[in-house]
């Protein structure tokens, strides 16, 4: 067990002193904060204890501004984030009624960075650990641009963030090595921002500091720790989350919340012990088996070419690439039938939840067929048949396009042959894209592409044909070494 900061001085004391550093820092310089808050308890602690001790300025030192920013990726869990935006209101009018410079923000993901335009819409397969697609994409990379807006408007940024040395061991390493870029007392230089600073105020607390300090500190903006609390005890596996009263109580801090659809662990233990500790939570069951069947090997529905069409090896075998048409319209279908069940199933506040927005499915639906030239348009065809409402967009793909019954054509002039009617299809909507522009280059480079990408007969036919294209190199690398060895 991590040892408590507030040993040989007591809580009162422990949380006196860190308002003051707080408030001195706060006090040194005119560069605005930006604190990052997921609605956990290490971000809940920070925003608290940074809204105290403005509390204690008079309004003339309260001069800098506080952004709170809070990134929805989108597929957040839906209690987590539930929690979270309830948070944001309550702490927006609380700080306006108190005349305090906190600004609440929510951020969003760009929509063609979002997780489901990726996966349904692009064919990326499900994160993993060795192709981490979505971590900068859904988190990092909404952050770093507000913080950017900052450091541009004001010139330097100071960011506030409850990493904590007791978390892990790996934290506890990369504090130390940020420790040694430390430009001024509290304060360490973020290499990965240019001119911003990193604060870590609860950096020595354990985890049954932060419990201890939030339950017998009401929260500042009217919020509930309580309840945040009995959220970590049902993300627990063993249920347990004791009422935390003094340091030397053990507490349920190692529980965590993320995305849902997280397949970067083996399991997504906080879903389940919800599921699992409360009956009323047994809705969420269709998202956590629609996580685990993200999860598994699922190989076979993935494209034997990459995203560029390219064919390539690993240890002989054929690296797959993207998700192919049918099993993104499948992941669509199963996500839209999740949405229907939640709905119906869940409680009377997520009643409307949106597991995938329809800014997401316009994308996707803009994706499959202007950028991957699969000119059925079938998304509004599969929205219509799992929700029973017609698409709602404006926009007409058919317009240049074929009829159902020409494509059905199509197919048959390509003997039922799926790679070739896929080929035939690309090259007659590339010329269709470019018949209206006045100067049509590019045509030819977008032909010679789809040509590529459609040159084999089957997946065995691309094998084959990789395996004797290694060869060659191979050869021709052989070559090269005799011919080196004799002149030398």
């Amino acid at each position: 067990m991590a040892e408590s900061a507030f040993t040989g001085i007591g809580l009162k004391d422990a949380i006196e002193y860190k308002l003051e550093e707080i408030r001195d820092l706060y006090l040194s310089d005119e560069i605005p904060w930006v604190i990052g808050y997921s609605g956990g308890k290490d971000s809940t602690a920070i925003v608290q204890l940074t809204w105290m001790a403005l509390e204690g300025l008079s309004p003339e030192e309260r001069r800098k501004q506080v952004y709170v920013i809070t990134t929805d990726t989108l597929v957040e869990n839906p209690i987590v984030a539930g929690w979270v935006t309830r948070s944001q209101v309550k702490m927006r009018e609380a700080a306006d009624e108190k005349g305090l410079p906190i600004a609440p923000y929510m951020l969003f993901p760009e929509i063609e960075d979002t997780f489901w335009v990726n996966l349904i819409g692009r064919g990326y397969p499900a994160p993993k650990p060795k192709f981490r697609w979505c971590t900068h994409r859904l988190k990092i990379d909404p952050s770093t641009k507000f913080i950017n807006k900052v450091v541009k408007a004001s010139g330097e940024a100071i960011i506030v963030i409850g990493t904590r040395s007791a978390e892990s061991a790996q934290r506890a390493k990369t504090i130390k090595k940020h420790a040694k870029n430390r430009t001024r007392k509290n304060l360490n230089y973020n290499p990965n921002l240019p001119n911003s600073f990193i604060y870590t105020p609860i950096v020595n607390w354990s985890n049954d500091d932060v419990w201890l300090f939030l339950l017998q500190y009401p929260n500042s903006w009217g919020h509930d720790n309580k309840f945040l609390m009995n959220m970590y005890r049902g993300a627990s596996a063993d249920g347990e989350c004791p009422v935390v009263l003094d340091t030397s109580t053990p507490s349920c801090g190692s529980s965590r919340f993320g995305c849902w659809v997280c397949t970067l662990v083996d399991e997504d233990k906080s879903m389940q012990a919800m599921i699992q500790n409360d009956e009323e939570k047994e809705w969420m069951l269709p998202l956590l088996d629609l996580r685990n069947e993200l999860d598994e090997d699922n190989k076979s529905l993935r494209d034997f070419r990459r995203m560029s069409g390219n064919v390539q090896l690993y240890n002989d075998a054929l690296i797959r690439g993207p998700y192919t048409q049918k099993a993104r319209e499948m992941w669509l279908r199963k996500l839209l039938k999740v949405q229907d069940l939640v709905r119906l199933k869940g409680p009377e506040e997520i009643r409307d939840i949106e597991l995938i927005t329809m800014d997401e499915l316009r994308e996707i639906r803009r994706i499959w067929v202007i950028d991957k030239h699969e000119i059925e348009d079938l998304l509004p065809k599969i929205y219509q048949e799992e929700v029973g409402q017609p698409f709602p967009d404006e926009r007409n793909y058919h317009s240049a396009g074929f009829s159902q019954d020409e494509l059905n054509l199509l197919m048959e002039c390509c003997d039922e042959d799926e790679l070739h009617y896929q080929l035939v299809r690309e090259l007659l909507h590339v010329e269709m894209q470019y018949r209206t522009m006045a100067r049509r280059s590019g045509l030819f480079d977008a032909l010679e592409k789809a040509m590529k990408k459609g040159f084999y007969k089957d997946l065995d036919d691309a094998h084959q044909r990789a395996l004797q294209r290694q060869a060659a190199f191979q050869k021709i690398d052989e070559r090269f070494d005799r011919t080196e060895t004799e002149i030398h």
